[in-house]
């Protein structure tokens, strides 16, 4: 396995244990205390493994997607709930362990995500999903969805579209339902894999029909 390992867990003994094993095992693991400190260095490529604190994961996916870039997560938590780790896949993490670690099976779950990873980017097979969800969405669906990922609110969304903020917030609730998607961020990410173009204001001659 070539593939760098990032590991953030604010917890200093679980993260100096993890990092310490990993290096030992010959895979270079660099370790962070926050995802804040982890965005700070920005890497491009690599593995992201996290521990499964409350809004960690989503968070860390939501800044992964504002980079327009793509790193496998893997995440872990003590004994688990298997909803715990559901959670965990839908909010963007490819894998999961069980803390404390068994070794081997960390491994075999970190060779995995850099496997799916390399086929991912070789294959465009996430940009393939992405577009395909995204042609699930009317164009006036695929318009809010553009302003979503440029991070614009919905009264900045209704002003570029000459619609209400109202309009806006109706429609940004039937794009996360036709996605599939349990929050803005994962409904982002698919608009950023399936490279969705940038919204554009509405036509003063033809304006568009909310």
């Amino acid at each position: 396995m070539h593939e760098m390992v990032w590991v953030i867990d604010v917890d200093v003994r679980r993260r100096a244990s993890i990092t310490f094993f990993l290096n030992n095992t010959g895979i270079f693991a660099e370790p962070f205390e926050t995802v804040e400190e982890f965005l700070g260095s920005w890497p491009k490529s690599g593995i992201v493994v996290i521990h499964d604190d409350p809004g960690a994961i989503s968070s860390l996916a939501q800044a992964i997607s504002a980079q327009q870039a793509w790193l496998p997560i893997v995440s872990y938590s003590e004994k688990p709930e298997p909803a715990r780790v559901v959670d965990a896949v839908l909010d963007g993490a490819v894998g999961y362990a069980s803390w404390p670690l068994c070794t081997d099976t960390l491994v075999k779950i970190l060779r995995d995500a850099g496997t799916r990873s390399a086929m991912a980017v070789s294959g465009g097979a996430r940009q393939v999903q992405a577009t395909a969800r995204i042609e699930r969405l009317s164009r006036r669906e695929r318009e809010i969805l553009s302003g979503m990922a440029e991070g614009l609110s919905n009264r900045l969304i209704g002003e570029r579209l000459e619609i209400s903020p109202r309009t806006v917030e109706l429609h940004r609730s039937n794009v996360l339902t036709k996605l599939g998607a349990r929050h803005s961020a994962e409904a982002i990410r698919w608009a950023i894999e399936a490279s969705l173009p940038a919204l554009q204001p509405a036509s003063s001659e033809k304006p568009l029909v909310a």
